[in-house]
């Protein structure tokens, strides 16, 4: 259950954001100070949550009243084996050993959906959690490690799954609108695994930010799924990408390596919660990914002279 401890909202008075330079992080600071919202964000350059020591400076840096948002992990492009797990575990745990000690105004988890059976074809926040990939399992595990820290403390907790994201500044380039966007652009061309007849909600980085943004000012708690409640294909995604180009790209269709699998939200508790929430329709999200790589790209090249 999603609860709300004010429904005016209340601006926090200051919000620490620990994975401040990730494509999560460095987006939520954005939206947090275009709303004059007080920040401390906070990178793996100012703490290094796998070392023991992450725990004093923590402490040293964070005062109680302050409100905390944890987007800090090793995503699985840095890697899916044991070795990340145990890492991103190890993070957790010095993380949840602070959170016991400083008595805060709200901590929000970003999650991932991962935390869900891989099966699962329709979910909502009742859906039993049964990951089966390193990433889901150290989400669920740290999701515990947050909880069980904070309960002493009755500090409010807010946890956040949110489905795949897509965004101008991801960097992790996975199956996709990111990385179909950046083959079309440069390489003119976007890989299908199969026919891409997989089903995904893709849900675009500004409409995270702006719901955890929202979940802040209300002091919310509970669980809550990010998602568009709108499943297409990879295929259709890969078709919208290609019409948007300047050029003609080429989609190309490679041998399965998997089993075909659909994945769908009830997003019922987002859309009753925040019920004055408008999501980024895919077509909307996907042109205004294409204008900012654009313009990156603009930004960084070379002058002629």
């Amino acid at each position: 259950m999603l609860t709300h401890a004010s429904e005016a909202p209340s601006r926090p008075r200051r919000v620490v954001v620990l994975g401040a330079s990730g494509f999560v992080g460095a987006d939520l600071i954005e939206h947090l100070r275009g709303h004059e919202v007080p920040t401390l964000p906070l990178s793996s350059a100012d703490v290094d949550l796998r070392q023991a020591e992450s725990v004093e400076r923590l402490v040293q840096l964070v005062d109680e009243g302050d409100s905390l948002v944890i987007v800090s992990a090793l995503t699985p492009d840095k890697g899916k084996d044991v070795k990340t797990f145990m890492a991103n575990l190890t993070m957790g745990a010095h993380v949840s050993a602070f959170l016991s000690r400083v008595r805060l105004a709200q901590v929000v988890y970003v999650s991932s959906d991962s935390v869900y059976d891989d099966q699962a074809s329709l979910i909502d926040e009742t859906t039993r959690c049964a990951p089966q990939t390193f990433h889901g399992l150290m989400h669920l595990a740290r999701e515990r490690m947050v909880t069980s820290a904070l309960q002493p403390l009755k500090t409010p907790l807010l946890i956040i799954r949110p489905s795949l994201l897509y965004g101008a500044r991801d960097s992790h380039n996975g199956y996709g609108p990111n990385r179909f966007l950046r083959s079309a652009r440069e390489e003119a061309r976007i890989e299908l695994f199969g026919q891409g007849e997989e089903t995904r909600d893709h849900v675009y980085i500004k409409d995270l930010s702006r719901l955890i943004g929202l979940g802040l000012l209300h002091g919310s708690q509970g669980v809550l799924n990010v998602a568009t409640g709108q499943s297409v294909s990879f295929r259709k995604v890969a078709e919208l990408v290609a019409s948007m180009a300047d050029h003609p790209v080429w989609i190309e269709c490679r041998p399965r390596t998997g089993p075909i699998s659909h994945r769908h939200f009830d997003i019922k508790t987002l859309l009753s919660r925040f019920p004055t929430f408008r999501l980024t329709p895919l077509q909307e999200g996907l042109a205004d990914t294409l204008r900012q790589m654009k313009a990156s790209a603009e930004k960084t090249m070379p002058i002629a002279v």
